[in-house]
């Protein structure tokens, strides 16, 4: 059985939907969980509420152990500061899910500044400064699990969230960095696209709503939280009790030797585009080094 006997997580934007269930889940399962909430509206903005102290309670009265914090992820000094909250309450940092978010959507062409800021600030820069001081700290106890949240608005692409899709692919880059950095170390780096029922989705995703309970996400999140995880640097599409990896994959394409046939052309590219695109035989690379290994045989063949 998976548990987090002595091992101490921080959940971000955990007040409520799915951070809450992410919380709940992993404290019944032992962890102490420093449960992070400034308790805004769904646009980011300040409100009065603190959803922290209510997922806290829950947690305290199934006899769990937790505490609540309400810094802001966008913040560098709130940042690194619930990190170390973990530590001065519970003695180390173990597990770090990355899961504070706000929208403002706009189409593209109407999209305000301050609304690209404000999303980057939390999605991205959010997730930058609360994973570099954990991660210091995973480094020195060569241990640690760090699990992003994607979309598919980012993944896939989503109409009036250019702000939103590329804050929430830019957490895939980053995730690719950490995996390769982190392995020395034990920390493996994962991340979850999830589709579930949350105040940021109910009004979008009509009657399949009810069926996509954020409870239905967490265990896949609790895995790759777990000393059980074996993999690291991948992506989940995790809905309703689906589960499915998705990946950037890179097909066999088609090659113009530049010293025995000449160079590349656009005329090229156009004719051969069909081998280009061909899925058949394609391979899942893990770091840019798998990619040169595909090209450098071709070069010097």
């Amino acid at each position: 059985m998976i548990d987090f006997q002595n091992r101490v997580a921080l959940v971000t934007g955990a007040g409520r939907g799915l951070g809450a269930s992410h919380a709940k889940l992993l404290a019944a399962r032992g962890a102490a969980v420093v449960v992070n909430d400034p308790g805004v509206a769904t646009d980011g903005t300040v409100s009065d509420a603190r959803p922290a102290d209510e997922v806290v309670g829950e947690i305290h009265a199934a006899g769990g152990a937790a505490v609540a914090d309400y810094g802001s992820v966008s913040d560098p000094a709130d940042a690194e500061a619930m990190v170390h909250k973990a530590v001065d309450e519970y003695g180390r940092i173990d597990i770090l899910v990355n899961n504070a978010g706000i929208l403002r959507d706009k189409a593209f062409h109407n999209l305000e500044w301050e609304n690209l800021g404000a999303v980057l600030d939390v999605h991205l820069k959010g997730a930058f400064f609360v994973t570099r001081p954990a991660l210091r700290l995973m480094r020195e106890q060569s241990y640690g699990r760090i699990v992003m949240t994607a979309s598919a608005s980012g993944l896939l692409g989503n109409f009036g969230q250019a702000n939103y899709g590329s804050a929430k692919m830019g957490l895939v880059g980053l995730m690719n960095v950490l995996k390769l950095e982190g392995a020395k170390y034990d920390i493996k780096v994962n991340t979850v696209s999830p589709v579930a029922r949350t105040r940021m989705t109910e009004e979008i995703l009509g009657p399949v709503a009810e069926k996509l309970d954020p409870a239905l996400v967490s265990p896949v999140v609790a895995y790759l939280c777990s000393e059980a995880c074996s993999v690291t640097g991948e992506i989940y599409s995790v809905a309703g009790g689906s589960v499915s990896r998705m990946f950037i994959g890179l097909t066999k394409g088609w090659f113009k030797h530049p010293d025995n046939e000449g160079p590349l052309t656009p005329e090229d590219v156009e004719e051969h585009l069909g081998a280009i695109r061909d899925e058949d035989g394609y391979i899942v690379p893990a770091s840019n080094q798998d990619e040169l290994q595909k090209i450098a045989p071709l070069l010097f063949s």
